[in-house]
Parts: C-alpha cells; structure tokens; sequence
C-alpha cells in the first residue's frame, strides 16, 4: 500500500513529468485545478523527506561532460549513443534532433520545483512542532539545492559570464514559486547569478556548521561554502573564490592518502564517505557513456600522458585496458562505477591555489598544491613544486586542476571561463568515423540549446547555435 510520502512524491512527479514545471505552460493540470488538500507536504518531516529523495535531490547534468576533452571514444561506441549525447560528443548545432524530456534540463528544474515547494510549506507554517534549529535547516537545504540546481543550468544553457556584459546577456528561468501555472521566462544572466548567490550566502548562514558525515546528500555550511566557491571560480571573482575555499580549509582541511588505497580493486575508492567529501551528487545512471567500465570511453591520452607514473591517480581513477594500452574510467568519490560531481576538499585546495597565484602569491599557492599532491604519489616519490613566480604556478595548477578533477563535471565549466583569458583559449578537436569536429573557443556552440519542448510550450528565447 502506498504511504503518504510515496504518494506525495508520485503526485509531483506526475506533475512534472508532463513538463508543466519546466514549460511555465498556463494550463491548468488535467484541464483543471486538482484537489492538493490532502497531497502537499505540510510537516517537518514532509519536507525533510521530499529534500532527502537523493535519486532526484543529488544528480547533476551531464552533457557539459559529454561535450568536455577529457575523453574520446570509439567509434562502435559512439554510434550506440543516444541522440543528445552522440551529438553532443561532436558538438552538433541540432543537439537534440526535435527529441525532448532532456534530463540536463528537466532534473535540476525538478530539483527547483521541490526546493520551492518546501520554501513555500515552511512559509505557510508547518503543521507539526519544529525547533528553530529545524526550520533552519530545511530552509538551508532548500535555498542550497535551489542554488545548485540553477547553477548547473546556467553553466549549460547560458552564455559564459562576463562582467562586462552580464546585464544584457541572456539568463535562465529563475522559479521561485512552486506553482505550475506561473510562465517561465528567462532573466539577464546578471539577475541569473544574483539569485543563485543570494540563495547560497544565505544557506551558508542557515545551514548547520558541522559536516553531517552519515548524510552527505545533506548540505551544509562547509557544502554552502564550496560551492560559493565553486560559483565564484566560474564567473572570475577570484577574491571571493579564494575566500570561501579559505572558509572551507579553516574549518574541515581532510585529505585522503592514497598510498592507504586498494588500488588493485576494481573500485579503490568503495564508500561514499570518503574523508574528503562535502557533499554528495552522481551524473545519472542512465547515462550512455560516462560511468566506470565503459570499455568504448577511454581517456584523453594527453590527460594519461601527463600523470606520472608514481602518481596514483593512474590507478585510483582509471583501469589501463592490457591489450590497447587505453585507459577507461574505473571509479570515483562516489565508491561506484557512476562519477562523482559533488564537492571535496580537493576542489578547494585548487581552488584556493589558483587564487593565490592570481593574485602573486606563489609560495602560499604552491604550498597548498603540495599539500594535496604529496597525499596523491606513491610515498617518498613527490619531491614539491618548488616556484616562485606567480605566473609558473598558475599554469601548473591549472594542469593539475584538470587531473585531479577530471570526469567532476568541472571541465567543461572551466573550458567556459578560461577560453576568455589570453593565452589559454584552445580549441578542441575530434575525429570519428573518418571525419574530424572542432570546437572553436569563442562558439556559441558552449551554449546549448533549450530543449525543443520546452521552447514549444513556453515559447522561451532559444540560445543561438
């Protein structure tokens, strides 16, 4: 017999199967208004149950991954894709070929749409008694998933930011009501990115200060910070970046030695509470190409190339296939073969690095690369970075941004940001099936495209392509 939480969460989805979350269509659900008395969540734990459905809550899209240099695949593979994804691995303009109900759009808007609903529940009040510490916390953790969900939108359906332009540019819909019959229409990525850091600073007070180590699919303050972090980074504000990357390290600075890794299983890394974790997402599981084992998606031989041989990442990421020589992915933060794409101390020691060389402080910037890069080599084999100039250590944690944070759905966010800076712009080149595809630095193709049935029921402004 179906609880009353089951039957809640089939209603919502029910609701947003059809596309009217996303859509913003004005039609009311079945040609009229249902009867929701007895179906919204209106309880402490409603709301806490509907935040802790990790098989919604805690996936992220996937298609910047799919689209980012960080692997090739063969051609048996490729052709065996779907659609979204075999185009997006040569980076057509016609991405979805008039299919629609994407998941890198309709799962982060189901995520918005829950975060809302409990947003407008604990609003109305909830029916239950609720410590002050509670209600904090949910709210926390609604503002938090709401954030993280328009941020992963942005980084794939809106243009790359720019300061400079940011209050002309193109956004996102930004929901924040839960009620369907709202149309959705897209904001300046200005306003865009306002709403998802003001959300988030506002989580980062809301949300308890201790790491909720037995659920990670739970943010807090620490996840609040990385991920302000994270946002920072990828719009330039490298101040900022370097500030709540520091906020993170000052409070929780764990790294895990891989030296105390089985790197001969098949899964070195086997429970999700590894000690560097913040906070838990996955890409999803039903993704054709980017899970462990995928014997047809190997990776960029320039990105195995440059790991050293004592460096164990060679053995704890990746599975070198004996025959071809070829390296495919074997597992991740995640402890199973579907990547991570949460947030780690790992991310904010580069992240922090990275500030601190872009603003001429080497030795702390190098200070922080070794101290997470002597936890990655095989013991007494990593002598130190030894620079002094600002510039040298850039471009050496950069390098080592991309290793240590490959197949994190970072790449392609970092593509986006670092194809504006001199000098480091490249343009990514593919060849299948006797035919090679580029991708040019300043494409519009590092926008996607809004799903076509989206753009037919809510008649959104489509990307150029």
């Amino acid at each position: 017999m179906m609880n009353r939480l089951s039957f809640i969460r089939v209603f919502l989805l029910t609701l947003l199967a059809i596309g009217m979350l996303v859509s913003g269509c004005e039609k009311h659900f079945l040609a009229k208004d249902p009867s929701t008395n007895l179906l919204v969540p209106t309880t402490a734990t409603d709301f806490q149950e509907l935040l802790d459905n990790t098989s919604v809550m805690n996936i992220t899209p996937e298609l910047g991954e799919v689209s980012a240099d960080n692997y090739y695949l063969l051609y048996s593979t490729w052709t065996l894709m779907s659609t979204k994804d075999y185009n997006a691995y040569i980076w057509a303009p016609d991405l979805y070929e008039g299919q629609g109900l994407i998941a890198d759009w309709d799962n982060p808007y189901s995520q918005v749409f829950y975060a809302n609903v409990v947003l407008q529940g604990l609003g109305n009040g909830a029916t239950d008694t609720i410590s002050t510490a509670q209600w904090n916390m949910l709210e926390g953790e609604a503002l938090f998933t709401r954030s993280h969900a328009f941020f992963n939108i942005a980084e794939l359906f809106a243009a790359p930011y720019d300061s400079a332009t940011a209050h002309e540019s193109i956004g996102i819909p930004i929901r924040t009501n839960p009620d369907i019959t709202i149309p959705s229409r897209r904001t300046t990525l200005d306003t865009t990115y306002s709403q998802i850091l003001g959300d988030l600073r506002t989580a980062a007070v809301l949300l308890p200060a201790i790491l909720p180590v037995n659920n990670l699919n739970r943010p807090s303050r620490l996840a609040a910070q990385a991920l302000l972090a994270r946002i920072y980074l990828s719009v330039g504000d490298y101040k900022d970046a370097g500030l709540y990357a520091d906020s993170v390290l000052q409070s929780y600075s764990s790294l895990a030695n891989y030296n105390e890794l089985d790197t001969l299983s098949e899964l070195p890394i086997q429970e999700y509470n590894m000690q560097e974790v913040l906070y838990r997402s996955t890409f999803p599981v039903t993704g054709d190409v980017l899970q462990g084992f995928c014997s047809g998606c190997l990776v960029d031989t320039m990105l195995m190339a440059s790991y050293d041989t004592n460096d164990l990442r060679r053995k704890v990421y990746y599975h070198q296939q004996k025959v071809t020589d070829s390296f495919h992915l074997q597992g991740s933060y995640s402890g199973t073969i579907f990547p991570f794409s949460g947030l780690a101390t790992d991310e904010m020691y580069l992240i922090r690095a990275e500030c601190y060389a872009r603003t001429g402080q080497a030795a702390l910037a190098v200070n922080d690369l070794n101290t997470l890069l002597i936890q990655r080599f095989r013991s007494g084999t990593f002598a130190g970075y030894t620079i002094t100039d600002a510039g040298v250590a850039l471009d050496t944690i950069l390098v080592e941004r991309r290793k240590e944070l490959a197949f994190r759905g970072i790449r392609w966010s970092d593509l986006r940001r670092l194809n504006k800076e001199t000098g480091r712009a490249i343009t990514l080149t593919r060849t299948i099936g006797g035919q090679t595809y580029t991708l040019p630095p300043s494409s519009n193709l590092y926008t996607l495209p809004i799903p076509p049935d989206v753009i037919n029921d809510s008649h959104l402004q489509q990307n150029p392509r």
